[in-house]
């Protein structure tokens, strides 16, 4: 589905991205682990065009998205959830996710999707009036991945999601990821730090370090892997 090719990207002269080239097939979860300023999020905003490489391809479906326009991209099916979450603070929880679905006129299904994200997430029926700068940092964090689904993404880049929530939020966070996937049959692209969760709900990943793609291996042979264990698991 998503194919990088000799990935370079930069911001001005600091070169972030150094060849990297990766593979995601339809259905996967396909998690990116790696340290602080590895360039994780930097692969994300380059898939999405807010960063665009300044060389190397970025094919999803067979075609080059390298230099098309970060909407352009959300509609053809990619949808990120950024670190940080990055809600509409002073819209509701309704209006959020009826932003989601922006580029959409299919009404009906429109609300049909609106229907399956409170299923995911009973608290957001029960706040759907509320601002969303009202929210916890957990329920902001279900808000903007309920946002994303509501575009219908056939691939779902999600940055960071464990990031500064309690450890039962994540939990719940990450069994929906699954969940998304075997319902939804969504392909997920995984940027995570809490290395262990992430190799756990996905079937794939990759190591980055400074820029570079150093380890690709199956999910369950990473969390066997001493190098990753000692680097990214605290084994």
């Amino acid at each position: 589905m998503l194919k990088l090719e000799d990935i370079h990207t930069y911001y001005g002269n600091i070169q972030a991205l150094k060849g990297v080239s990766l593979q995601i097939t339809e259905g996967e979860i396909v998690t990116l682990i790696g340290a602080n300023g590895a360039g994780k999020t930097t692969t994300l905003m380059s898939i999405c065009g807010l960063v665009p490489p300044r060389s190397g391809q970025v094919i999803f479906n067979g075609e080059s998205i390298a230099d098309a326009s970060p909407n352009k991209i959300v509609a053809q099916g990619i949808c990120q959830v950024p670190e940080g979450r990055r809600i509409f603070p002073h819209l509701s929880v309704v209006e959020n996710l009826d932003m989601g679905a922006f580029l959409r006129d299919d009404k009906d299904d429109i609300k049909a999707d609106l229907d399956y994200v409170m299923e995911l997430f009973p608290i957001l029926a029960q706040r759907r009036n509320q601002a969303g700068d009202t929210l916890s940092g957990g329920e902001q964090q279900m808000l903007a991945i309920s946002r994303a689904l509501m575009a219908r993404p056939r691939l779902l880049l999600l940055d960071e999601p464990s990031l500064g929530l309690a450890p039962l939020v994540i939990k719940r966070i990450f069994e929906i990821i699954k969940k998304i996937n075997e319902e939804q049959n969504t392909t997920i692209f995984l940027v995570e730090q809490n290395a262990n969760l992430a190799l756990k709900v996905a079937h794939r990943g990759y190591v980055m370090e400074n820029g570079r793609v150093t380890i690709t291996d199956s999910a369950e042979n990473l969390l066997a892997n001493e190098e990753v264990r000692k680097a990214y698991l605290g084994i």
